[in-house]
Protein backbone atom coordinates (compact mmCIF):
# COMPACT_ATOMS: atom_id res chain seq x y z
CA UNK A 1 0.00 0.00 0.00
CA UNK A 2 1.63 3.47 -1.19
CA UNK A 3 0.81 6.49 0.31
CA UNK A 4 0.80 8.14 -2.82
CA UNK A 5 0.82 7.02 -6.71
CA UNK A 6 1.94 10.11 -9.23
CA UNK A 7 0.90 10.03 -12.50
CA UNK A 8 3.33 10.92 -14.71
CA UNK A 9 7.05 11.68 -14.52
CA UNK A 10 7.00 15.56 -16.05
CA UNK A 11 7.51 18.18 -13.80
CA UNK A 12 4.86 18.32 -12.22
CA UNK A 13 5.20 14.45 -11.22
CA UNK A 14 8.74 14.72 -10.51
CA UNK A 15 8.30 17.63 -7.87
CA UNK A 16 5.51 15.91 -5.78
CA UNK A 17 7.98 13.06 -6.00
CA UNK A 18 10.57 15.29 -4.15
CA UNK A 19 8.21 16.41 -1.98
CA UNK A 20 6.37 13.35 -1.12
CA UNK A 21 9.98 11.71 -0.22
CA UNK A 22 10.86 14.69 2.05
CA UNK A 23 7.56 14.33 3.83
CA UNK A 24 8.78 10.77 4.42
CA UNK A 25 6.01 9.60 2.12
CA UNK A 26 5.70 6.10 0.41
CA UNK A 27 4.81 7.48 -2.88
CA UNK A 28 5.80 5.85 -6.77
CA UNK A 29 5.86 7.75 -10.08
CA UNK A 30 3.53 5.84 -12.59
CA UNK A 31 5.39 7.01 -16.51
CA UNK A 32 4.22 5.60 -19.80
CA UNK A 33 6.96 6.82 -22.02
CA UNK A 34 10.12 8.70 -20.28
CA UNK A 35 11.19 11.47 -17.65
CA UNK A 36 10.81 15.10 -18.52
CA UNK A 37 7.17 15.25 -19.98
CA UNK A 38 6.71 17.91 -22.73
CA UNK A 39 9.82 19.47 -21.51
CA UNK A 40 12.17 17.03 -22.51
CA UNK A 41 11.61 17.59 -25.99
CA UNK A 42 12.64 21.29 -25.33
CA UNK A 43 15.91 22.33 -27.04
CA UNK A 44 16.64 24.95 -24.92
CA UNK A 45 14.76 26.44 -21.60
CA UNK A 46 15.67 30.20 -21.11
CA UNK A 47 12.86 30.72 -17.74
CA UNK A 48 13.38 28.45 -15.56
CA UNK A 49 15.58 30.62 -12.38
CA UNK A 50 18.23 29.90 -11.34
CA UNK A 51 19.21 27.99 -15.02
CA UNK A 52 19.33 29.74 -18.07
CA UNK A 53 20.22 28.41 -21.07
CA UNK A 54 19.53 24.25 -20.11
CA UNK A 55 18.43 22.44 -22.45
CA UNK A 56 14.81 20.38 -21.50
CA UNK A 57 15.98 17.28 -22.03
CA UNK A 58 18.91 18.24 -18.94
CA UNK A 59 16.51 19.62 -16.46
CA UNK A 60 14.18 16.89 -16.97
CA UNK A 61 17.33 14.93 -16.06
CA UNK A 62 18.43 16.69 -13.21
CA UNK A 63 14.54 16.65 -12.05
CA UNK A 64 14.85 12.77 -11.97
CA UNK A 65 17.94 12.33 -10.47
CA UNK A 66 16.69 14.81 -7.15
CA UNK A 67 13.88 12.74 -6.92
CA UNK A 68 16.05 9.30 -7.42
CA UNK A 69 18.37 10.50 -4.92
CA UNK A 70 15.58 10.98 -1.69
CA UNK A 71 14.27 7.25 -2.90
CA UNK A 72 11.51 7.81 -5.27
CA UNK A 73 10.71 4.85 -6.73
CA UNK A 74 9.47 5.19 -10.70
CA UNK A 75 7.40 2.45 -12.89
CA UNK A 76 7.65 2.75 -16.39
CA UNK A 77 4.36 1.33 -17.86
CA UNK A 78 0.82 2.38 -18.85
CA UNK A 79 -1.93 2.63 -16.68
CA UNK A 80 -5.41 0.73 -17.48
CA UNK A 81 -7.33 1.56 -15.16
CA UNK A 82 -7.91 3.21 -11.46
CA UNK A 83 -10.76 2.22 -9.39
CA UNK A 84 -11.92 3.61 -5.48
CA UNK A 85 -12.56 0.66 -3.12
CA UNK A 86 -13.51 1.92 0.39
CA UNK A 87 -10.84 4.30 1.64
CA UNK A 88 -8.31 4.05 -1.30
CA UNK A 89 -7.54 3.21 -4.78
CA UNK A 90 -6.67 0.69 -6.84
CA UNK A 91 -4.30 1.44 -10.21
CA UNK A 92 -4.05 -1.67 -12.88
CA UNK A 93 -0.84 -1.19 -15.52
CA UNK A 94 -1.21 -2.66 -18.95
CA UNK A 95 1.07 -5.29 -17.99
CA UNK A 96 -0.86 -6.67 -14.54
CA UNK A 97 0.86 -5.07 -12.31
CA UNK A 98 -1.09 -3.57 -9.79
CA UNK A 99 -0.69 -0.98 -6.77
CA UNK A 100 -2.81 0.23 -4.04
CA UNK A 101 -2.77 4.00 -2.35
CA UNK A 102 -4.46 6.34 -0.40
CA UNK A 103 -4.35 9.18 -2.53
CA UNK A 104 -3.77 9.68 -6.61
CA UNK A 105 -2.02 12.81 -8.14
CA UNK A 106 -2.98 12.96 -11.75
CA UNK A 107 0.35 14.93 -13.41
CA UNK A 108 0.40 13.27 -16.52
CA UNK A 109 0.33 16.41 -18.74
CA UNK A 110 -0.69 17.45 -22.10
CA UNK A 111 -0.19 17.26 -25.64
CA UNK A 112 -0.27 19.66 -28.46
CA UNK A 113 -1.86 19.27 -31.63
CA UNK A 114 0.27 19.24 -34.48
CA UNK A 115 -0.21 19.97 -38.24
CA UNK A 116 1.18 16.65 -39.24
CA UNK A 117 3.40 17.99 -42.09
CA UNK A 118 6.55 17.06 -43.34
CA UNK A 119 9.62 18.82 -41.45
CA UNK A 120 7.43 19.49 -38.60
CA UNK A 121 8.91 16.29 -36.54
CA UNK A 122 12.56 16.99 -38.07
CA UNK A 123 12.41 20.40 -37.01
CA UNK A 124 10.92 20.58 -33.84
CA UNK A 125 12.90 22.33 -30.81
CA UNK A 126 15.32 23.92 -34.78
CA UNK A 127 12.58 26.84 -35.12
CA UNK A 128 9.43 24.77 -34.98
CA UNK A 129 7.68 25.43 -31.16
CA UNK A 130 4.47 24.83 -29.79
CA UNK A 131 4.89 27.47 -26.71
CA UNK A 132 6.08 30.98 -27.46
CA UNK A 133 6.19 32.51 -23.98
CA UNK A 134 8.89 29.49 -23.68
CA UNK A 135 10.82 30.21 -26.33
CA UNK A 136 9.50 33.72 -27.93
CA UNK A 137 12.66 35.28 -27.00
CA UNK A 138 15.10 33.20 -28.87
CA UNK A 139 13.49 35.13 -32.44
CA UNK A 140 14.13 38.50 -31.35
CA UNK A 141 14.37 40.63 -34.25
CA UNK A 142 13.61 38.02 -36.65
CA UNK A 143 10.62 36.79 -38.82
CA UNK A 144 8.51 34.03 -37.61
CA UNK A 145 4.96 32.95 -38.36
CA UNK A 146 2.20 31.69 -36.10
CA UNK A 147 -0.48 28.81 -37.05
CA UNK A 148 -4.05 28.67 -35.95
CA UNK A 149 -6.79 31.54 -35.07
CA UNK A 150 -8.20 30.70 -31.98
CA UNK A 151 -7.33 32.71 -28.69
CA UNK A 152 -3.82 30.97 -27.80
CA UNK A 153 -2.86 31.89 -31.27
CA UNK A 154 -3.94 35.28 -31.11
CA UNK A 155 -1.94 35.73 -27.69
CA UNK A 156 0.77 34.36 -29.21
CA UNK A 157 0.89 36.85 -32.48
CA UNK A 158 0.35 39.85 -30.14
CA UNK A 159 3.49 38.09 -27.38
CA UNK A 160 5.80 37.68 -30.42
CA UNK A 161 5.01 40.94 -31.85
CA UNK A 162 7.24 42.64 -29.53
CA UNK A 163 9.66 40.34 -29.83
CA UNK A 164 9.80 39.04 -33.48
CA UNK A 165 11.00 41.78 -36.82
CA UNK A 166 7.42 40.50 -38.18
CA UNK A 167 5.28 37.66 -37.32
CA UNK A 168 2.50 36.40 -39.65
CA UNK A 169 -0.55 34.51 -38.46
CA UNK A 170 -1.34 32.09 -40.76
CA UNK A 171 -5.41 31.11 -40.42
CA UNK A 172 -6.97 28.03 -43.06
CA UNK A 173 -10.35 30.35 -42.24
CA UNK A 174 -11.42 33.61 -43.51
CA UNK A 175 -11.94 35.16 -39.90
CA UNK A 176 -10.22 34.64 -36.25
CA UNK A 177 -12.30 31.99 -33.80
CA UNK A 178 -10.26 34.03 -30.38
CA UNK A 179 -12.15 36.65 -28.30
CA UNK A 180 -12.93 40.35 -30.19
CA UNK A 181 -10.98 41.83 -27.59
CA UNK A 182 -7.84 40.13 -28.56
CA UNK A 183 -8.48 40.60 -32.16
CA UNK A 184 -9.00 44.34 -30.97
CA UNK A 185 -5.34 43.77 -29.55
CA UNK A 186 -4.04 41.69 -32.40
CA UNK A 187 -5.11 45.20 -35.15
CA UNK A 188 -2.80 47.53 -33.57
CA UNK A 189 0.39 45.30 -34.39
CA UNK A 190 1.95 47.13 -36.69
CA UNK A 191 4.47 44.57 -37.48
CA UNK A 192 1.85 41.81 -37.81
CA UNK A 193 0.37 39.99 -41.35
CA UNK A 194 -2.63 37.99 -41.73
CA UNK A 195 -2.71 35.20 -44.50
CA UNK A 196 -6.13 33.82 -44.50
CA UNK A 197 -7.47 31.00 -45.85
CA UNK A 198 -4.05 29.55 -45.69
CA UNK A 199 -2.58 26.06 -44.48
CA UNK A 200 0.87 24.91 -44.12
CA UNK A 201 1.85 22.13 -46.22
CA UNK A 202 5.51 21.63 -45.18
CA UNK A 203 7.89 23.28 -42.91
CA UNK A 204 11.26 23.91 -44.77
CA UNK A 205 15.22 24.20 -43.10
CA UNK A 206 18.14 21.55 -43.03
CA UNK A 207 18.87 22.35 -39.59
CA UNK A 208 16.75 24.89 -38.63
CA UNK A 209 13.50 26.19 -40.39
CA UNK A 210 13.73 28.27 -43.29
CA UNK A 211 11.09 28.58 -44.98
CA UNK A 212 6.78 27.30 -45.31
CA UNK A 213 5.56 26.14 -48.20
CA UNK A 214 1.46 27.27 -48.07
CA UNK A 215 -1.42 26.88 -50.31
CA UNK A 216 -3.99 28.90 -50.37
CA UNK A 217 -7.35 26.83 -49.87
CA UNK A 218 -10.08 29.11 -51.77
CA UNK A 219 -8.01 29.27 -55.43
CA UNK A 220 -5.43 26.75 -54.59
CA UNK A 221 -2.80 28.80 -55.37
CA UNK A 222 1.21 27.06 -53.36
CA UNK A 223 3.17 29.47 -52.20
CA UNK A 224 6.22 29.94 -50.24
CA UNK A 225 7.29 32.30 -46.75
CA UNK A 226 10.40 32.58 -45.81
CA UNK A 227 10.65 32.52 -42.01
CA UNK A 228 13.05 31.60 -38.86
CA UNK A 229 10.69 29.97 -37.23
CA UNK A 230 7.15 28.92 -36.44
CA UNK A 231 4.84 28.75 -33.54
CA UNK A 232 2.07 25.84 -33.56
CA UNK A 233 -0.65 26.95 -32.09
CA UNK A 234 -3.62 24.76 -33.61
CA UNK A 235 -4.68 23.25 -29.79
CA UNK A 236 -3.66 21.31 -26.63
CA UNK A 237 -5.06 18.26 -25.24
CA UNK A 238 -4.86 16.95 -21.84
CA UNK A 239 -3.63 13.24 -21.22
CA UNK A 240 -5.32 12.04 -17.99
CA UNK A 241 -6.68 8.64 -16.62
CA UNK A 242 -10.49 8.51 -16.30
CA UNK A 243 -11.60 7.92 -12.46
CA UNK A 244 -15.50 7.84 -12.36
CA UNK A 245 -17.12 11.19 -10.98
CA UNK A 246 -13.70 13.54 -11.95
CA UNK A 247 -15.14 16.60 -12.54
CA UNK A 248 -13.41 18.43 -15.95
CA UNK A 249 -14.12 21.74 -17.79
CA UNK A 250 -15.22 21.45 -21.27
CA UNK A 251 -11.67 21.30 -22.70
CA UNK A 252 -11.02 18.32 -20.79
CA UNK A 253 -8.81 19.62 -18.10
CA UNK A 254 -9.11 18.70 -14.55
CA UNK A 255 -11.13 20.86 -11.97
CA UNK A 256 -9.12 21.92 -9.34
CA UNK A 257 -7.84 24.90 -7.46
CA UNK A 258 -4.11 26.14 -6.65
CA UNK A 259 -4.25 23.53 -3.60
CA UNK A 260 -4.70 21.12 -6.41
CA UNK A 261 -7.87 19.10 -4.73
CA UNK A 262 -10.14 17.77 -7.27
CA UNK A 263 -13.76 17.17 -6.30
CA UNK A 264 -12.43 13.65 -5.41
CA UNK A 265 -11.10 13.33 -1.62
CA UNK A 266 -7.37 12.08 -2.16
CA UNK A 267 -7.14 13.01 -5.75
CA UNK A 268 -5.43 15.96 -6.83
CA UNK A 269 -4.61 17.50 -10.29
CA UNK A 270 -0.81 18.73 -10.92
CA UNK A 271 0.76 20.26 -13.91
CA UNK A 272 -0.58 20.54 -17.60
CA UNK A 273 -3.41 18.78 -16.68
CA UNK A 274 -5.01 20.94 -14.56
CA UNK A 275 -7.56 23.93 -15.45
CA UNK A 276 -5.50 27.22 -15.06
CA UNK A 277 -4.33 30.24 -16.96
CA UNK A 278 -0.33 29.51 -17.67
CA UNK A 279 1.21 26.32 -17.95
CA UNK A 280 4.55 26.49 -17.73
CA UNK A 281 7.61 24.15 -15.61
CA UNK A 282 7.97 26.70 -13.21
CA UNK A 283 3.78 26.21 -12.41
CA UNK A 284 3.73 22.84 -13.24
CA UNK A 285 6.88 22.19 -10.55
CA UNK A 286 4.53 24.42 -8.02
CA UNK A 287 1.68 21.89 -8.50
CA UNK A 288 3.64 19.05 -7.76
CA UNK A 289 4.49 20.65 -4.29
CA UNK A 290 0.54 21.89 -4.04
CA UNK A 291 -0.41 18.81 -4.48
CA UNK A 292 1.68 16.53 -2.13
CA UNK A 293 0.89 19.46 0.99
CA UNK A 294 -2.81 18.47 0.16
CA UNK A 295 -2.33 15.34 0.49
CA UNK A 296 -0.69 15.59 3.47
CA UNK A 297 -3.29 17.98 4.74
CA UNK A 298 -5.92 15.74 4.50
CA UNK A 299 -4.53 12.65 5.63
CA UNK A 300 -2.55 13.11 7.93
Amino acid sequence: MYDLVIIGAGPAGLAAAIYAKRARLNAVIIEKEGCGGQMAQTYEVDNYPALPGISGFELGTKMKEHAMSLGAEIIYDEIKSINRQDDHFIVHYDTGGVAESKGIIIASGATHSKLNVPGEEKLAGSGVSYCATCDGAFFSKKDVAVVGGGDVAIEDAIFLSRIAKSVTLIHRRSELRGAASLQESLKKCDNVNILWDTVVESINGTNKVESLSLRNVKDNEDFSLLVNGVFIAVGITPVKNEIDGLMCNAGGYIIADEDCRTNIKGVYAAGDVRAKRLRQIVTAVADGANAVTSFTEDFR
